[in-house]
């Protein structure tokens, strides 16, 4: 009688001291959005009005002494308060809407990477910036502020890793250009720095390289970048001064003036370039800077994030080498191994990832992934959240769930596994995309075709702090950047 006592005393204390352990294990465990994300093993605790963002701009973390430059989100309260875009008192894009236009960004991207390399290309004789949203063919989630000439004009410009030549809206218009409430372009006339390339300059045909077309039908040179479909950006090729901070300016910059805009970025000025080519900002401020930058994208539209040029990053980064895709090598390439849904690896083979690679973008808001990839993280995550209610399916993303009686629910964790060993968890705010608390999906979406590029999206990477090592060729990433 007395061995069965002991036996059932210390199975009721190991569990009672079990109990005691997990629950202050999650107290214990770091939490996000003052507290609206609670981690367990394999499962966040989310708090369903954490996903829906304030109308007024939260207060951007102190960056006194650091070289970091603010990142905001294009129709968030914080670039509209501080006057950055033209959006003010134009209605925000709808949900549909913009998986619409980050569908043709996709599509774009895999045109570009069918045709690259290919002899058609039509020739007509360590600083940190706030980071916004804006985009209206996809091109694009967040926006940096920089200066541009003599005085200095500032200019928000969506960032960009998937572009290569920096570009902005110019005056006067010559054919075609979106309309603005605010006057935000660039006047070449008012700054004493201005410069046009030449067509016989060597880097006039290095323009070709970058973006597939020039034109050269008269003595200067022009740019000309296509977005898909009838999107197009046209205008001179020219130098001038950059501003990034107060510190850090470059003179001889190269960029496109635009003077024929056939292409809405939703109130941006234009794109900043940092892709891999010898004319984007990543390259040409190299002797600077060595080919390193990162950036840190907030979780909501009234969050601020940042860009940072030069520097270490976090210490706690976790590298994989820069891939090779074929006809992608101005993007970021990256190794996909494997997913995990809710701690177990999916059944895929990691040669469904590298038949057709993958890059990291922050042009693309979700994540793309081949189809049985994404078939498979689907049935997974979808076994995981039994028992909430089903939603309606919202453009490109048809796993919803209607989760208006709820206030908080269950969150299966993604990672994500790298070549070289870098496993990356993503945050519960890169799990979701929230329309309304009827219609909150999984932010993820297959590719069309196995043999088309997957694709890290933004919304992925919110709070993780990027690092871009384009001398150590590899991309990091470390938890905890921003909220």
């Amino acid at each position: 009688m007395a061995t069965t006592t002991t036996a059932a005393f210390s199975s009721s204390s190991f569990a009672f001291i079990a109990t005691a352990l997990a629950f202050s294990l999650l107290l214990s465990l770091k939490t996000a959005n003052g507290g609206a994300v609670q981690q367990q093993q394999h499962f966040y605790t989310v708090q369903l009005s954490s996903l829906f963002p304030s109308d007024s701009c939260s207060p951007a973390p102190s960056t006194k002494g650091l070289n970091k430059l603010p990142v905001f989100h294009k129709h968030g309260p914080c670039a509209q308060a501080q006057q950055l875009t033209s959006t003010a008192n134009q209605p925000k894009p709808t949900a549909d809407e913009i998986l619409r236009q980050d569908e043709s960004r996709v599509q774009n991207i895999q045109s570009r990477k069918a045709t690259a390399g290919s002899a058609d290309v039509r020739v007509t004789d360590s600083t940190t910036i706030p980071a916004k949203d804006g985009s209206t063919v996809g091109s694009g989630n967040y926006v940096v502020t920089v200066g541009l000439g003599t005085p200095a004009k500032k200019l928000s410009l969506i960032l960009d890793t998937g572009s290569d030549v920096t570009w902005t809206r110019c005056q006067p218009c010559v054919k075609f250009c979106y309309q603005q409430k605010e006057k935000i372009f660039f006047d070449p006339s008012s700054s004493k720095t201005y410069r046009n390339v030449s067509c016989e300059a060597a880097v006039c045909s290095a323009l070709a390289e970058a973006t597939g077309n020039r034109d050269c039908s008269s003595s200067t040179c022009a740019y000309v970048i296509e977005y898909g479909g009838a999107a197009i950006t046209t205008g001179l090729f020219a130098t001038e001064k950059l501003t990034l901070t107060k510190t850090d300016v470059f003179d001889e910059f190269y960029f496109g003036c635009g003077q024929n805009i056939q292409v809405n970025f939703g109130g941006a000025a234009g794109v900043l370039g940092l892709g891999r080519n010898s004319l984007s900002l990543v390259s040409q401020t190299s002797d600077k800077y060595k080919n390193l930058f990162s950036y840190c994208l907030p979780s909501t539209p009234s969050g601020t994030g940042f860009l940072t040029f030069g520097g270490a990053g976090a210490k706690s980064v976790k590298y994989t080498p820069i891939a090779s895709v074929a006809g992608g090598e101005n993007f970021y390439g990256i190794g996909i191994t494997a997913i995990s849904v809710g701690g177990k690896k999916l059944p895929v083979s990691a040669s469904v990832f590298s038949a057709a690679g993958a890059i990291i973008d922050s042009g693309t808001a979700i994540t793309r992934l081949p189809p049985a990839a994404y078939s498979a993280l689907r049935s997974a995550f979808r076994k995981k959240m039994s028992k909430y209610p089903l939603g309606p399916a919202l453009s490109i993303l048809d796993t919803c769930y209607d989760l208006s009686k709820f206030k908080n629910f269950a969150v299966p964790k993604i990672g994500f596994f790298f070549a070289g060993g870098a496993e990356v968890d993503i945050e519960a705010v890169g799990i979701l995309y929230a329309n309304k608390p009827t219609q909150v999906c999984l932010a993820f979406a297959a590719n069309g075709n196995a043999t088309d590029v997957a694709i890290l999206g933004s919304v992925q990477q919110q709070t993780l702090e990027v690092v871009y090592d384009g001398a150590g060729g590899r991309v990091g990433f470390a938890s905890g950047g921003c909220k």
